[in-house]
């Protein structure tokens, strides 16, 4: 790996704050304007429409919301980092100045994950100011340990994007990317279905298939926080520890990929 005697910490803050300048620009944090606009609005008409149960609503609608809006984040934008790069030809530039491939990857996994949290950040604010004007601030709480263990689900979600965006077409890697989002929340009921089928090849299936993806229903928590529960702390550290040690496996690999293709 390349070394300008600088140390590569700096250099991976470096690509880190460019990735989170270039996901600014391309206006992804102005779609939280609107969500935060919505929010907001509905809570004025949600009592005339569920009989008191204003905040159980925002925080289901909401923290969905959260995730979905998160996800696409993760997936689109994921996906062009580094196909942008290449396609644009500035990775040229970038390696010719002591950046390696590795530090190249990890900065950019990290400046997308700061402009997830900063999405998520103020999605969870608009949520929580939707609370305060229907008098639901019981939930508050709530609703940012949910978000958090979002953020912890996206950051894999991220990884993933990534991963897939190293070795495939951005169109492609987004299709996959999702893939793994959706069967990632259901794994676990896909492989209790199996069971109960009796078929010892779909067992198999879904038992490589619930290992091998990410489970993210391990991130679940949005029913719950809506009926008053907060998520306790061995859940919160449970699902940060998966989390990490989930994205330093998807970065290994992503660097073990990109570091043997050829751009020349």
């Amino acid at each position: 790996m390349p070394n300008d005697g600088s140390g590569f910490l700096p250099r991976i803050l470096a690509i880190a704050r460019n990735a989170f300048r270039e996901a600014v620009r391309d206006r992804i944090l102005y779609n939280l304007i609107v969500f935060v606009l919505l929010i907001t609005v509905s809570a004025i008409f949600l009592g005339e429409l569920t009989a008191g149960q204003e905040s159980r609503v925002i925080v289901n609608l909401g923290l969905s919301a959260t995730l979905i809006f998160g996800a696409f984040i993760s997936i689109f934008v994921g996906v062009s980092l580094v196909w942008k790069e290449i396609e644009k030809k500035t990775v040229y530039s970038i390696f010719s100045k002591a950046v390696g491939r590795g530090e190249f990857i990890v900065g950019k996994y990290l400046g997308l994950c700061a402009t997830l949290g900063v999405n998520l950040t103020v999605m969870a604010l608009g949520v929580t100011l939707a609370l305060l004007y229907v008098g639901g601030s019981g939930l508050i709480g709530g609703v940012w340990a949910a978000a958090l263990l979002i953020f912890f689900e996206l950051t894999i979600i991220t990884g993933v994007a990534i991963m897939f965006s190293s070795f495939s077409t951005p169109a492609l890697s987004a299709l996959l990317t999702f893939f793994v989002f959706l069967i990632g929340h259901f794994s676990a009921s896909l492989l209790d279905l199996a069971s109960t089928v009796g078929s010892n090849s779909a067992v198999a299936f879904f038992t490589v298939v619930y290992y091998l993806l990410p489970n993210l229903s391990l991130f679940s928590f949005i029913t719950e926080t809506a009926n008053g529960m907060l998520p306790p702390g061995s859940m919160i550290a449970g699902a940060a520890a998966y989390a990490v040690c989930y994205d330093i496996v998807l970065l290994t690999i992503t660097v073990l990929i990109f570091s043997r293709r050829n751009f020349k």
